[in-house]
């Protein structure tokens, strides 16, 4: 299953820029970014079948454990992508929410969206390693 960023802003060299990179080399299942221009631009179509995370400040707050637990069963049904859509500073609106098929939130602080892309790809990566069983990760 293809994990894919698509994100609002250009990250640009900075040092999340490096952290993105750093954790997505990771990962073992295939991935993709997409950068978005702060307004406008086309979102790609999908590869279907797909499912459709936002990280929106009204998301449920999962653990890393909940998180890859619904990516291997988005694997396991089929699903051939898994879009994480992360906004510009506005977020999203009511209805790009409805759209989507889960909202998940990195806590109730607000986080610089060039940050949440360092956050959402070193949760992909950890993540997968759970899939993987991999021993770094520790639930508790």
């Amino acid at each position: 299953m293809l994990l894919h960023i698509i994100a609002r802003g250009k990250i640009g060299r900075s040092p999340e820029s490096e952290l993105v990179d750093r954790y997505l080399k990771r990962v073992t299942w295939p991935t993709r970014i997409t950068e978005l221009p702060d307004t406008g631009g086309k979102v790609p179509p999908p590869t279907t079948p797909s499912v459709t995370v936002l990280l929106d400040e009204k998301g449920q707050q999962l653990t890393s454990m909940e998180l890859a637990r619904r990516m291997e069963q988005w694997r396991d049904t089929g699903m051939r992508e898994c879009r994480f859509l992360i906004g510009a500073a506005d977020g999203f609106g009511d209805a790009e929410r409805a759209g989507a098929d889960l909202l998940i939130a990195f806590g109730r602080m607000t986080w610089p969206h060039m940050m949440a892309r360092a956050m959402l790809a070193e949760q992909l990566w950890r993540a997968t390693s759970i899939l993987a069983n991999h021993p770094y990760h520790r639930e508790g």
